[in-house]
């Protein structure tokens, strides 16, 4: 379902401005340069309302986190999420409104040590497999972003989704360190952090599929 447009979206997305890195970037740019102090960066490709990069941040204060949404009325409600949360984490948190089909022209190769994908668009027609963001031509794009030895976190409630991701994580000879097919039912569960979708729907009794992938 399409979101409504938010009443004044553009000025509130403004009002968060020191936390929003702005788009496009020219040229690309190592993602530490957007933080004051140095750690390993993680990227989130499609943060929808921003539960997970808020909470993940707040939780591992040792990394830095970029969040990527391509709907900017989305981006919003995450933005002000992490703007109401500010005092309460460090300052390790920003977000880029933009395409995943960019990042490559955004941020210098190799500069991300974790790539998480959180409830991608299953793409379910056979016709659309390109569009996933688990097709191997978005692997091939992660793998220039990541630093050797980085991982892909993933997440999904649509197994349809996690199969065709395990096949395409085969095919190019990744490493699968880690999947579970009942991730809160997992040892990983005590660890894992929620995004608005996914508390959701687990409280329908979905189950949520998970792979962690080493490049």
């Amino acid at each position: 379902m399409r979101m409504r447009r938010k009443k004044h979206g553009a000025e509130r997305i403004a009002a968060c401005s020191e936390i929003l890195i702005p788009a496009p970037i020219s040229p690309a740019a190592y993602p530490q340069s957007f933080f004051a102090e140095e750690r390993p960066v993680c990227l989130e490709i499609g943060c929808g309302k921003g539960d997970f990069a808020v909470g993940m941040s707040a939780k591992h204060q040792d990394f830095n986190f970029i969040a990527m949404e391509r709907v900017p009325d989305v981006a919003c409600l995450a933005l002000e999420k992490a703007m109401a949360a500010k005092d309460s984490r460090p300052d390790n948190l920003r977000f880029l409104i933009g395409d995943a089909r960019n990042l490559t022209e955004y941020f210098l190769p190799h500069s991300f040590d974790r790539i998480y994908l959180n409830f991608s668009d299953p793409w379910p027609k056979k016709g659309y497999a390109k569009r996933r963001l688990t097709h191997r031509g978005f692997l091939e794009l992660y793998r220039s972003l990541l630093a050797p030895g980085g991982l892909l976190i993933l997440k999904t409630d649509n197994e349809g989704l996690f199969d065709f991701s395990l096949e395409e994580f085969e095919a190019l000879g990744l490493t699968i360190e880690w999947q579970t097919r009942d991730l809160h039912a997992s040892e990983a569960a005590a660890e894992n952090v929620m995004t608005e979708y996914e508390r959701h729907f687990s409280a329908l009794g979905q189950v949520i599929y998970s792979a962690r992938v080493r490049f």
